[in-house]
């Protein structure tokens, strides 16, 4: 299960894509692997196969281009991994556990290259950031999609089952991607299912 599909699938065939939608996808895949100060504009000009002036005639500058990336990402994943996760299980109580299932063939991927959005954050210092507010807006919306298999769930206080739980997710990303432990997954999963049988619905 990819959760994350390549520059030639993310948005269609790639012979269907504008110039800017083909750009950012390039972005989002040198951005992921290399991070965001080093990948320079000229390699991404390369990557994609366009001119400069493309380049800019779509994107003021790197940065201007990185959000855009960002959003595109945004969407793509959190739709993907929803999808995954519905795919894999039937009641929202299995969804919940799920999550856990499609993290794992996450970090599995050969090109996993742990959270965009976390990887980003960590090159900007700056407490007020356009970039910043994307990046928080991304964990909020993760955050939103457990609280709402919890409230579907009949779970008592779902907003507290779902901090737990996307800090258990967000522990097993980090896990997986510093200690190149996959199965960071499986651990929190087990955690999960700990934390879902003591709480009260």
């Amino acid at each position: 299960m990819q959760v994350y599909r390549s520059v030639s699938t993310i948005g269609g065939n790639v012979g269907k894509l504008t110039p800017r939608e083909h750009i950012i996808n390039t972005a989002i895949e040198l951005f992921r692997e290399y991070g965001y100060h080093a990948t320079g504009v000229d390699r991404i000009i390369n990557e994609a196969g366009v001119s400069k002036k493309t380049l800019y005639t779509h994107f003021r500058s790197k940065e201007e281009l990185l959000i855009a990336a960002l959003r595109h990402y945004d969407g793509v994943f959190r739709n993907n991994f929803m999808r995954k996760v519905d795919q894999s299980a039937k009641s929202p109580q299995e969804k919940l556990l799920a999550i856990f299932d499609v993290a794992q063939d996450w970090f599995s991927q050969s090109k996993f290259f742990g959270c965009m959005y976390i990887n980003i954050i960590g090159e900007y210092s700056q407490k007020i950031s356009p970039i910043r507010d994307i990046c928080k807006q991304f964990k909020q919306l993760m955050r939103t999609y457990f609280e709402e298999l919890c409230v579907q769930a009949g779970v008592k206080e779902p907003d507290a089952l779902a901090d737990k739980l996307a800090l258990l997710f967000e522990g097993a990303v980090v896990t997986s991607q510093v200690s190149q432990k996959p199965q960071a997954a499986k651990t929190a999963k087990n955690i999960a299912k700990s934390l879902i049988a003591q709480i009260p619905k």
